[in-house]
């Protein structure tokens, strides 16, 4: 009976946990309220907008593959681009990260449609974070968002140079976003 009584225990069978509702456990219980994810993160989360892939080889595609080893974050954002009045005409993500990365994700590729390439690159992390009310330790998660916006628009001019379409041979865009 006692051994029976002592494994039950160790596997926590039959037992109920009982927390005291003290002064501590309250301000433990409101602390870590305080650090659930905001509404618009679970809702990125949970209903991930424009989930999925273009096909890289396309010239009117433009793919932005970034990463953060540190935390394990990597995203990757494709852009598609009508060609005749240089507007993003969809995009698309995958992201393998936490919570707030997939949000800053789904969030990216929102605002990036229907703008001009000038456009997109003008979208600051700092936007992104404010909108999804980021913790300061999950910032980096719309680096990585703003990052991939770049590399998209990069990975699309440096096709259009391919293929001699680029009008603005002395900077690409990007570069002159980054110049300003």
């Amino acid at each position: 009976m006692m051994l029976r009584a002592g494994g039950k225990r160790l596997l926590g069978i039959g037992f109920v946990r009982q927390v005291a509702a003290s002064p501590a456990a309250a301000a433990t219980a409101t602390a870590t309220a305080a650090r659930s994810y905001h509404e618009r993160v679970v809702d990125h989360y949970n209903n991930p907008r424009n989930v999925g892939a273009f096909d890289k080889k396309d010239p009117t595609v433009g793919t932005g593959l970034v990463g953060a080893p540190a935390c394990g974050d990597v995203m990757k954002l494709q852009i598609k681009v009508d060609e005749n009045t240089g507007k993003i005409v969809d995009a698309c993500f995958k992201t393998f990260g936490c919570g707030s990365a997939i949000a800053s994700s789904s969030v990216a590729t929102e605002w990036v449609k229907g703008k001009k390439i000038e456009e997109v690159l003008s979208i600051k992390n700092t936007a992104i974070a404010n909108h999804l009310s980021l913790p300061p330790v999950k910032l980096h998660c719309s680096m990585l968002a703003e990052d991939a916006i770049k590399a998209a628009v990069k990975d699309y001019e440096k096709k259009r140079d391919k293929l001699g379409q680029n009008k603005e041979p002395a900077l690409d865009t990007a570069e002159k976003a980054a110049n300003a």
